[in-house]
């Protein structure tokens, strides 16, 4: 489902389209407080350390990973990704 973001890196020389430590901070800053990684995990369907991996930013997420996330929090993907609407 994910990548880790050293083996994109190594295959793409060129510049990264989408900085997945500021992804994960979007993520993280969604949960809040009041949710914990497990509970998230448990409702996006992943492991509580894949999730971990994801917030802190070291794996790319796959598209159906980030559509449940889109859709538990209503936010849209592109938001997800680049931290804004069009």
């Amino acid at each position: 489902m994910s990548r880790d973001i050293g083996e994109s890196r190594r295959r793409s020389p060129s510049r990264e389209l989408v900085d997945w430590k500021a992804v994960g901070r979007r993520i993280r800053g969604l949960r809040g407080f009041d949710m914990t990684q497990q509970d998230l995990a448990v409702r996006i369907g992943v492991s509580q350390g894949h999730l971990s991996y994801i917030e802190r930013g070291e794996k790319e997420i796959g598209a159906e990973i980030l559509l449940r996330i889109s859709r538990q929090f209503g936010k849209s993907l592109e938001w997800l990704l680049v931290g804004h609407d069009t």
